[in-house]
């Protein structure tokens, strides 16, 4: 009777089941990922100095109004840009196709804000552009002629359009590119022209992997800091800075922290309400690739512009500014702290990305043995951390942290009487978490989005063979989600050697990366000491690109 009845409580509790390893891992894996922001949320709640009515009163609603249409700006333009472009270089053949869908991830490797360095350099009143207009129409000052404000919220809008469109394209070009002909044949059998297609049955099919892009992009323009910043947009990234920084109060930052937190969370729930009922499955034990459709006379021109052109302004022209201003020191590419900085940046990024979708895999795969509501609100829990100010998740780790750092250093002293100093905050350990709680959305985002597309009958059919969940994951789920896992730890990598915030809180004394290197200098508008640390963020990204590249066999 003991037997039995242990039987059935094992068999009501989901943790003591057979899949309750799965379980307890995916739930510990969202306890780490959601304590920094705890940690924050907890600084917001109990301040030491509440500003709240003050930021309601005077600046909190510019903050929310200006983020608010800076993130469906960026996100509606560099939705546009990533679903065309990926539209384009999966199903049309034309001039350059071959290397354009891998040359449309390079903006990846252009920070925002060194875009937005080289935007002001290039067009600026005392830039080249103005001061040929100036020379040939023989204009002599500001007044002869009318020319866009640069410092602006479009000229804002228009950098992070074309350094974000990649998570679309990225993410939509594998969707596009799985999905399997034997509907599209169907449909032009039935008389029906592409855009018809597209718009009725391809676009919706990706709409997963599209509205998790737009999702990525609109997040990180909210967390944005460098660009608006430069631009003179303030948002609310800019108010948490402004409260912090200049008036040393950090429950204040958290609590505009935590509006931004409101924000994506809404959106997040928004996105997941409205493709509820919306689940697509390739039901094809043998999938049919659509065959590319050669382009010819204008529209083989026009597909060549669609693709080449964010390529050109996103990668190629900030990337010659910053080689022109390099060129006149080349000895700064050899200096000692640059290559020290350069080895640091790739060994931190590494660890964290690797480390995020291995976590990831974990989490998304052990939610699915856990039933009832849970997972329903602990997914979207732990993408927030996207939502977060670099700085701020900074002083959400740095905190609990370096308490944990102290007892630590102390226990040990007490028990060997050697003192080990910082374990954690005294290393790259602590930036490494940061990493890891600040891109865990894109790692989960990915998983989730590409097991979502692979039907549950696979993993019944593995079942009734008696496989457990550990081989079913081996063996059927990790081959066919690899190319989208590889896509989720290129992001993640170059996002963390282009994070610069929570690295400049969080690095040990005498750590540099690249981004700082770059800040220091561009924070004074100096690009040519600037450019060898911005050009080396991009050689990393690029080696990145390739990379991906070879792992999803771009032919």
């Amino acid at each position: 009777m003991a037997s039995l009845n242990s039987s059935l409580s094992r068999q009501n509790i989901p943790f003591l089941n057979a899949n309750g390893s799965w379980a307890i891992c995916a739930l510990s894996i969202s306890a780490l990922i959601v304590l920094p922001i705890v940690s924050v949320v907890f600084l917001a709640l109990f301040p030491a100095n509440n500003i709240w009515p003050h930021l309601i009163s005077t600046t909190l609603p510019r903050y929310v109004s200006t983020t608010v249409l800076l993130m469906i700006s960026v996100g509606a333009i560099a939705g546009a840009i990533g679903t065309l472009t990926a539209w384009l270089v999966v199903r049309y053949r034309f001039i350059g196709s071959s290397w354009l869908q891998w040359a449309l991830l390079m903006p990846l490797a252009i920070p925002g804000y060194v875009g937005a360095y080289a935007l002001v350099d290039l067009l600026e009143y005392a830039g080249p552009v103005q001061s040929f207009l100036r020379g040939f129409f023989g204009w002599s000052s500001a007044r002869d002629y009318w020319f866009p404000e640069i410092r602006s919220f479009g000229a804002a809008v228009f950098v992070l359009s074309l350094s974000l469109y990649p998570y679309v394209y990225l993410l939509t070009r594998v969707a596009f590119r799985d999905q399997t002909s034997s509907v599209e044949e169907v449909a032009r059998s039935l008389g029906a022209l592409s855009s018809q297609r597209f718009l009725k049955i391809n676009l919706p099919l990706a709409r997963p992997a599209i509205a998790a892009g737009v999702a990525i992009v609109m997040m990180e323009t909210v967390n944005d800091f460098g660009t608006v910043d430069y631009f003179a947009v303030q948002t609310l990234t800019t108010g948490i800075f402004s409260v912090w920084l200049q008036s040393s109060n950090v429950g204040g930052a958290a609590q505009l922290a935590c509006v931004v937190l409101t924000m994506v969370i809404f959106l997040v729930s928004l996105e997941k309400l409205s493709r509820r009922k919306m689940q697509f499955f390739n039901m094809s034990s043998k999938h049919k690739a659509v065959q590319k459709i050669r382009l010819r006379g204008l529209s083989n021109v026009l597909a060549f512009l669609c693709c080449l052109t964010p390529v050109v302004l996103g990668f190629a022209l900030p990337l010659i500014i910053l080689l022109e201003h390099s060129m006149s020191n080349p000895y700064l590419f050899m200096d000692e702290g640059l290559i020290e900085a350069t080895f640091n940046t790739v060994f931190t990024g590494t660890i964290a990305a690797t480390v995020t979708v291995v976590l990831s895999i974990f989490m998304v795969f052990g939610m699915k043995s856990v039933k009832g509501r849970l997972p329903k609100v602990t997914m979207p829990v732990t993408t927030i951390g996207y939502a977060v100010p670099g700085a701020v998740l900074g002083v959400g780790i740095l905190i609990p942290l370096a308490v944990l750092d102290n007892a630590l250093a102390d226990a040990i002293y007490y028990l060997t009487q050697i003192d080990v100093g910082l374990i954690f905050t005294g290393t790259s350990f602590a930036i490494i978490l940061a990493y890891i709680v600040r891109f865990f959305a894109i790692g989960q985002g990915a998983t989730e989005a590409a097991l979502g597309r692979i039907s549950p009958n696979l993993e019944h059919a593995a079942r009734s063979l008696g496989k457990n969940r550990t081989s079913i994951l081996n063996s059927i789920y990790l081959p066919i989600i690899k190319g989208s896992l590889g896509s989720a730890m290129l992001l993640v990598f170059v996002d963390c050697v282009k994070e610069l915030p929570a690295t400049l809180l969080l690095r040990p004394f005498n750590f540099n990366t690249l981004s700082t290197r770059v800040h220091e200098q561009a924070s004074l508008e100096d690009l040519v000491n600037a450019a060898p640390a911005a050009i080396y963020i991009s050689l990393v990204g690029l080696c990145a690109v390739v990379l991906l590249a070879r792992a999803n066999r771009l032919k």
